[in-house]
């Protein structure tokens, strides 16, 4: 299935069924009079979080979502059947922004929400309504009340536990495919990774999800290489493991490239807990990999962790700590809002 992380479409609620003017004149029946129905109420465009879906490419082929108008009232106090609801459903981790872009409207992040998106017309009244001992035959009706329509932005951002960041070929898939099941494009050339990848991961007793997001080259804020535009989807992420290619000539340089283009990105990202480790050691002898280690620990602040995807060097012991991290941050998260709430509108 392709993946399609932003949609742009159109939805409109139903309008409002128009009321009904009418009278009951039978032959031999007495106390006759108005018996026209109310309209009824157009139906509402909902968003709904589902847990089978991944991508929004089901909004690539249609952009257009419209509610059933109500139906009219009729005759003999007949009240006019409410129109059906719109639901568009998204997949966990999506957006919804207002037409600028910039507005959000909604972040549905847990299978079963809802969000009322754009509310249908209320229908209108009909004669029956209106009669009264002073006016016991009135002859005007309601109509239906219009409805609400607007475009909207849908932007998905992958809910992972953990996410890799680095340089383009700097190991992040083999990273990926070494830990889980999940089957990422490995090749030995820049952006192999096109679009976020995800995987389980076990560590012990704890399982956890992992993403990996296309490579980051220097002025990939400005629209260099692939950009940044898939920094989104780790900005959910409680801890980011850095990879450095060991191979490097200069490591140091190589990691400072990455944390500029996440400051640039989003000054949050960049605060993450991060794990830092050089990568694709099995390719350096011991002193060499000594060598760049101290390079990136000056760099970094902080001990970088010594791995190789091909031959299992270090795998363990970078898992269980992103396995600690992710523990510290739920506990974290229980204790700051120990009962979080659904965005709603009523």
């Amino acid at each position: 299935m392709k993946f399609l992380d932003q949609a742009k479409i159109y939805i409109k609620a139903g309008d409002g069924g128009d009321g009904c003017i009418g009278f009951r004149r039978e032959k031999f029946i007495e106390f006759g009079g108005p018996d026209g129905g109310d309209g009824g109420k157009g139906g509402d465009v909902w968003a709904e979080c589902v847990g089978n879906l991944n991508t929004l490419i089901d909004y690539r082929y249609q952009q257009h979502f419209r509610a059933a108008r109500g139906t009219n009232g009729a005759g003999r106090n007949r009240a006019g059947a409410n129109g059906e609801d719109m639901v568009i459903k998204v997949p966990p981790g999506t957006q919804i922004f207002a037409e600028d872009g910039e507005t959000l409207i909604a972040d549905l992040t847990k299978v079963g929400e809802r969000f009322l998106i754009a509310r249908g017309g209320n229908g209108g009244f009909g004669n029956a309504h209106f009669k009264s001992a002073t006016n016991q035959a009135p002859r005007h009706a309601n109509p239906g009340q219009v409805c609400e329509e607007q475009t909207i932005w849908l932007r998905l951002k992958l809910i992972a536990d953990a996410g890799l960041v680095g340089l383009p070929n700097a190991g992040k898939s083999t990273f990926l495919a070494a830990v889980s099941a999940a089957k990422p494009k490995i090749a030995n050339y820049p952006f192999t990774t096109l679009h976020p990848n995800l995987g389980v991961v076990r560590a012990g007793a704890t399982d956890f999800v992992l993403a990996d997001v296309p490579g980051l080259i220097e002025g990939a804020h400005e629209g260099a290489g692939l950009g940044d535009r898939f920094l989104g989807h780790v900005e959910r992420c409680r801890v980011l493991l850095h990879l450095v290619d060991a191979t490097e000539e200069d490591v140091a340089a190589a990691y400072r490239t990455v944390r500029r283009e996440l400051k640039a990105y989003s000054p949050v990202l960049a605060k993450k807990k991060e794990i830092v480790a050089l990568s694709k050691c099995d390719a350096l002898d011991a002193d060499a990999i000594a060598e760049k280690g101290e390079a990136l620990k000056k760099a970094a602040k902080k001990k970088p962790l010594v791995l190789s995807a091909v031959s299992g060097l270090g795998m363990k012991e970078a898992l269980y700590a992103l396995a600690r991290e992710i523990g510290r941050a739920e506990t974290k998260e229980e204790v700051e809002d120990p009962a979080p709430k659904a965005p709603w509108r009523p």
